[in-house]
């Protein structure tokens, strides 16, 4: 069963998620772990439009990591084309749906035809609202982080900025998704139980919740139970649950 959108106080307003398992779900079934990147990508679609029905306004998405470069080339160059390939594929149905995309993370490494699709399709996709999905792609929480420092220290040498004045908001202010509220639900499949340089700042207080279901399995039936825990949970922010239990 959805949560109806209308059920606000349940519903988290930005959920993240680390898709992990694309690789030892093929594995498991004695097939190349290109295959189990095929099938995360309809995963992923599926996700999108639950998320969406679900009444999350923002939804991003872990594709490709700093660190994933890493991994053999041949997974690299395929992940390169799936992404491609995703783009030019769901950029116009995301649209028709009311979704804006938009893309955190160093583009510079993509080739010129990827920057290129990715530019479009937030240009496409700029003024819906329905929801935001923000796809992490070359992304890293420490580098995200730097960033924000970079960017304060040049207010700083340029004088536009006093020292007095440097506080949590002005260090924000530079990070990649300033303008969109800290993540609420943090969701990792695949077993691993680690945040993986992902979101390190914006992470402070959400919810973590992991799963051993791989991300090709992870079903809308998977994805509600995450949202039913989350439900559960009594966020305090520092506070006592006798205090909350107050204010509510």
């Amino acid at each position: 069963m959805i949560i109806k959108s209308n059920e606000q106080v349940s519903i988290p307003r930005h959920v993240c998620i680390v898709m992990d398992g694309n690789g030892r779900w093929a594995k498991k079934r004695s097939m190349p772990r290109t295959y189990g990147h095929r099938k995360g990508v309809e995963t992923t679609r599926k996700a999108i439009e639950f998320f969406a029905r679900a009444g999350v306004r923002h939804l991003t998405l872990f594709a490709f990591s700093s660190e994933n470069w890493n991994r053999p080339q041949e997974e690299v160059g395929l992940l390169m084309d799936l992404f491609l390939q995703s783009l030019k594929k769901n950029s116009a149905e995301l649209h028709e749906k009311d979704i804006r995309i938009r893309f955190i993370g160093d583009r510079e490494a993509f080739s010129q035809t990827l920057q290129k699709q990715i530019s479009e399709s937030e240009q496409l996709t700029a003024k819906n609202q329905l929801m935001t999905l923000n796809v992490a792609a070359n992304y890293g929480g420490q580098w995200d982080i730097l960033n924000a420092v970079k960017s304060l220290a040049e207010k700083l040498a340029s004088n536009d900025l006093g020292i007095d004045q440097v506080d949590r908001s002005e260090l924000e202010s530079g990070l990649s998704l300033s303008d969109s509220p800290d993540p609420d639900l943090f969701i990792r499949t695949g077993g691993e139980q680690r945040i993986s340089n992902f979101m390190l700042w914006q992470l402070a207080y959400a919810e973590l919740y992991f799963t051993e279901v791989l991300w090709p399995d992870f079903s809308a039936q998977e994805m509600q139970l995450a949202l039913d825990t989350y439900a559960r949970r009594q966020r305090r922010y520092g506070k006592t649950a006798e205090q909350i239990d107050k204010e509510c």
